[in-house]
């Protein structure tokens, strides 16, 4: 079969025809055709020649896209305009309707984790849809199209071009010579021309050592066969435990190994066997608890379409110096004690901060390492003052979801007399939302918590006049706002707009629902407090400084109790690489580890990896104290009955100069079984 030539001329003439066929934007039809085969391979499952599978080819692609409109995979995408360009990049040609569905109202930033599940969703036309689209032109169906319908097409629609270009069409696309154009062999012609393309690409990356050691998800090569590995000692192979969806998962192919081996650079490989839960010792409460002073809070953590996670913070006061103890566990809202609500696996945590409501201002206090079943716990003694609690979740069990497919359930209805009514299914979701909102759980709405809720799905609050009108046209209690009113007012909404649900979901999907009404993106929370001495309060608050503070407290507590053992590379390894991560297999020992390079001149000290091994989950975080950003390549695919938040078993972190970074948060699958974290890192050139 022939192939296109690669010249600027002949592509900017099969972009005007694939335009006009169409509709996609030109200037994306070679990526557009290379990611097409691409995407088809990793579907099915083929093997691409040098690389270990389609999946870590795929993110290379993602990247090679990523990379080519922003300077590093850190940096975020700010704007629906970058998406539309960084998918354009990827051969994806959005519509507005695509963009508008992953870039909503409330979309600040998606980061390159977001922009891969992206291009998983959007796959790329394929070849019978093309082939569709140029049948559109075959006015007598012969599969051809003729010298005429083309050059009336192509210099009167779309991008229109003149006699000369219609002809470079036809001497490149009829290859018989007979005046017309065989379109499904043209179609083949670019399929072809197009593999060739990304072939060509995929060689460049593998002759170009630094630039696939950067890749994501890169399957490393392995040492000279015949030359044993002494500084990459290899763990023992155990028997896969079954595992659920989402988790860290063992294929059949030997444990990756970093892609530098060639370069004799050592790696750590930490190995820590944690036991079930239901082994671990479960904290005491005190004897008198229930003669303390108490208070509870309600609230929610929400994933956001940035892949973060948002929450409420609490401001606790204690007018004397005194005993506290705090407890934060998922809140069911199911009805039926055999069948609790999905999140109550969800793992939660509180960090208790002291000082002002800046990062600089405040420090960490403590937080809740002990755990009851589903309650977190901790216990300490705290001076006179106000603190703020800072709810927390590694994400392991909370994730995005993928839009599901399935018809939307009907939120209203219509009765024979033409009245609007709520359906069943959508009162029992607004049911379970105004537990949520009840933030003192007295059952009913202050004006306060009900803008939380208004500021959570509108950006917007009810200013006093409001609701006064909105008491005296509801049901209200102590001028608040009962559950029944809460319906009331969503029925007038439904009303306003003539039963179009539109804003409704709106109202829904912000508050973590699918369109099957279950709450999947979310996890509703209760806080208990309780001191020994003196009367303590809690108050929700909304501090602008509330994520920083608990970015703060988080690295605190992985650096102050994650003493992790040292890292240190093999001076004189690397000539103009990042440096070695070098460590021997085994537990933490507790003491910090150094990971030490010689790329752009790295010390010994300038990069630390922490680990924390806690009661119930593992954390890592890595500290760069250099002037140069540094990538960490880590390889979760050791581990045994493992979750990570990363939702990757492969991935690379990369750490901005004089930055602290989590690199990931690990809990066990089944928590009544055993469960071996084993990871993989080293540093890899930048």
């Amino acid at each position: 079969m022939a192939l296109f030539p690669f010249g600027d001329y002949c592509w900017k003439h099969i972009f005007a025809l694939f335009t006009l066929a169409t509709g996609r934007t030109p200037t994306t039809l070679q990526n557009y055709l290379a990611n097409l085969i691409l995407v088809k391979r990793v579907m099915s499952g083929q093997k691409s020649q040098g690389h270990a599978n389609d999946e870590e080819t795929f993110y290379m692609h993602c990247r090679a896209a990523y990379l080519s409109l922003f300077k590093s995979s850190l940096t975020n995408i700010t704007s629906k305009q970058q998406l539309c360009r960084v998918l354009q990049q990827a051969g994806r040609n959005p519509s507005q309707a695509t963009l508008n569905k992953y870039w909503t109202p409330r979309t600040t930033k998606l980061n390159f984790d977001d922009f891969c599940e992206i291009l998983k969703s959007e796959v790329p036309t394929e070849e019978r849809e093309l082939l569709r689209a140029f049948k559109k032109m075959d006015v007598n169906g012969d599969g051809c199209i003729s010298h005429k319908e083309l050059f009336d097409a192509l210099t009167s629609r779309g991008e229109k071009m003149n006699p000369e270009e219609v002809n470079a069409i036809f001497s490149l696309a009829d290859t018989n010579k007979d005046g017309k154009l065989d379109y499904a062999e043209f179609c083949r012609l670019l399929l072809s021309t197009a593999e060739r393309c990304q072939n060509a690409a995929l060689e460049r990356v593998e002759a170009d050592v630094r630039l696939k050691k950067q890749n994501f998800g890169n399957q490393p090569d392995s040492p000279p066969q015949n030359q044993p590995d002494l500084l990459n000692p290899q763990p023992p192979i155990t028997p896969p435990r079954p595992e659920l969806d989402g988790t860290l998962r063992k294929e059949s192919r030997p444990p990756s190994r970093p892609s530098s081996a060639r370069s004799r650079r050592s790696s750590l490989f930490n190995t820590v066997t944690m036991a079930a839960s239901a082994k671990s010792n479960r904290p005491a409460e005190p004897a008198s608890l229930q003669e303390w002073s108490h208070a509870s809070a309600r609230g929610c953590l929400f994933l956001e379409e940035d892949g973060g996670v948002s929450s409420l913070q609490y401001r606790l006061h204690l007018p004397q110096t005194t005993c506290v103890y705090l407890t934060i566990q998922p809140l069911n809202l199911s009805q039926r004690p055999d069948k609790p609500s999905s999140w109550m696996a969800v793992d939660t945590a509180l960090f208790v901060v002291s000082g002002g409501e800046t990062k600089e201002e405040s420090s960490l206090v403590g937080f809740t390492e002990q755990r009851d079943k589903e309650k977190f716990v901790w216990k300490g003694e705290l001076s006179a003052g106000t603190y703020f609690l800072l709810p927390f979740t590694t994400c392991c069990r909370l994730r995005k979801r993928r839009k599901s497919a399935s018809k939307p359930v009907q939120l209203v209805n219509t009765s024979d007399s033409g009245q609007l009514d709520l359906t069943r299914e959508f009162r029992g979701a607004l049911s379970d939302i105004f537990e949520v909102i009840d933030l003192d759980g007295n059952g009913l709405l202050s004006l306060e918590e009900y803008n939380f809720f208004e500021l959570r799905t509108s950006g917007e609050k009810c200013d006093e006049e409001a609701w006064v009108v909105c008491k005296e046209n509801f049901d209200t209690r102590r001028n608040q706002l009962t559950r029944q009113g809460f319906m009331e007012l969503n029925l007038m909404e439904a009303g306003e707009r003539g039963g179009d649900p539109a804003d409704l979901w709106v109202t829904l999907e912000a508050m973590g629902y699918n369109h099957a009404l279950e709450m999947v993106e979310a996890c509703p929370f209760l806080i208990d407090a309780h001191c020994e001495q003196g009367q303590l309060s809690v108050q929700p608050v909304s501090l602008d400084t509330g994520p920083r503070m608990l970015s703060a407290g988080l690295q605190k507590s992985i650096t102050a109790r994650g003493e992790a053992r040292a890292l240190r590379g093999e001076a004189g390894a690397l000539r103009g690489e990042a440096g070695a991560i070098r460590g021997e297999a085994g537990a933490i020992r507790g003491e910090a580890g150094a990971i030490r390079g010689q790329d752009r001149g790295l010390r010994g000290e300038d990069v630390l990896l922490y680990t924390y091994k806690g009661e119930h989950r593992i954390s890592s975080l890595i500290a760069n104290k250099s002037s140069h950003k540094v990538t960490v390549h880590v390889n979760n695919e050791p581990c045994s009955n493992c979750s990570s938040s990363r939702g990757m078993s492969v991935f690379a972190v990369e750490v901005p100069a004089k930055t602290k970074m989590v690199c990931q948060h690990v809990l066990p699958t089944n928590e009544r079984q055993d469960w071996t974290y084993s990871c993989l890192e080293s540093i890899i050139p930048c």
